[in-house]
């Protein structure tokens, strides 16, 4: 892994995981490392007042980012993930255990709220976060409906051969996390 971030031959990446898993932190780290723009899907999608970009718009967004000749695109979107993996070169999947996930989700989720942080155009963590078993409406519980679901999604992709010219990062602890972004 060592090698990875001085390779010539990386210069899109895309970066999945679940809610929580380290994707923007790490995203944000590579893309300053490559020297390359960093593209949280979230923040295209997420309009004011929480409003979801329409898919059309959405897509072409996503696919004039993903028309760069280097970036890192964190997100997982199955929206636009046809777009940014027919350009990408490399796609990073964070694959945390999910007790971890959770406890950075829940402790994320309650700093944001309590901070009031802006996260995109002008939204902030809402508190109903904690009031509701809705997986569209509370990132804690999104974070652990989808967990078993990306792994499955995950594991076939790197399986496709329609995939084959990605090549796959699958980082399963911190401290592999640590390790690719020394290296």
């Amino acid at each position: 892994m060592s090698h990875f971030c001085n390779h010539q031959g990386v210069q899109r990446v895309s970066v999945v995981g679940n809610s929580g898993s380290g994707k923007s932190t790490l995203g944000a780290a590579l893309a300053a490392r490559l020297g390359a723009p960093y593209v949280e899907l979230d923040s295209i999608f997420h309009q004011p007042g929480w409003a979801e970009l329409p898919r059309d718009e959405f897509r072409e967004r996503v696919g004039a980012l993903a028309d760069g000749d280097a970036w890192v695109i964190d997100g997982n979107y199955t929206a636009v993930r046809d777009l940014v993996w027919a350009r990408a070169d490399t796609v990073v999947w964070i694959d945390l255990p999910r007790p971890l996930v959770m406890r950075r989700i829940i402790g994320r989720t309650l700093r944001r709220a309590a901070r009031r942080q802006e996260l995109w155009n002008g939204n902030r963590e809402p508190w109903s976060n904690w009031l509701t078993l809705d997986p569209e409406r509370s990132i804690i519980m999104w974070s652990w409906t989808q967990h078993a679901k990306y792994r499955v999604r995950y594991a076939e992709a790197m399986a496709d051969p329609a995939l084959a010219h990605l090549t796959f990062i699958r980082l399963r602890s911190p401290a592999e996390v640590r390790v690719f972004l020394s290296g």
